[in-house]
């Protein structure tokens, strides 16, 4: 069975997601890892996952900056790779390779899930993410933690159950302070 593994970036000390247009975004986006993605590893992790989900709010977003995008290293990987949007209100994906999931949510991460091992990359936006942990679908959280105290932004775990345990899987620091945290939910 294939592991759903959220990926969180741009996550603050104080426990917030940077909101664009915050003091906190662009210090994020100034820094080379966000702007220039290039570590072999997650780009291979990307390019190895089976599918890329996502909220509308967030692919929107995505899709936008990838199709038309000639040299970031997420677009290739990206516009290439099978994704899977969950709405209830988006019609159209015009993105390649796109489906729109919009049945019960259990009932179409299940059904991603089966057929193989490997792993489907959980992009955001932050109410997928949240839905997906309170029903206890996320095998793995990946958080880039910013070395940085927002203030302001969007907490991820609001509205999440009490209770929810992690492991940590590995932590690792880079140069300029942002540590890479590895969670897998204790079952």
């Amino acid at each position: 069975m294939r592991k759903l593994i959220a990926t969180v970036f741009n996550y603050s000390l104080d426990g917030l997601l940077a909101d664009e247009g915050t003091e906190f975004w662009k210090f994020c986006f100034d820094l080379p890892e966000n702007r220039e993605p290039d570590d072999p590893a997650h780009l291979d992790f990307l390019q190895s996952a089976y599918a890329h989900i996502m909220g509308r709010t967030a692919y929107e977003s995505i899709a936008g900056a990838m199709t038309t995008s000639t040299d970031h290293p997420f677009a290739d990987i990206l516009n290439a790779g099978r994704k899977v949007v969950f709405s209830r209100t988006l019609k159209t994906a015009d993105w390649a390779n796109t489906t729109i999931a919009a049945g019960d949510t259990t009932d179409e991460i299940d059904k991603l899930r089966l057929g193989g091992d490997g792993h489907i990359v959980v992009w955001g936006g932050v109410s997928l993410w949240r839905s997906l942990m309170r029903l206890d679908l996320i095998d793995e959280l990946q958080l880039s933690m910013f070395p940085y105290v927002s203030g302001e932004g969007t907490r991820l775990f609001d509205g999440v159950p009490k209770s929810y345990q992690l492991d940590l899987v590995s932590s690792t620091a880079s140069s300029n302070g942002l540590v890479y945290l590895q969670y897998r939910r204790h079952r």
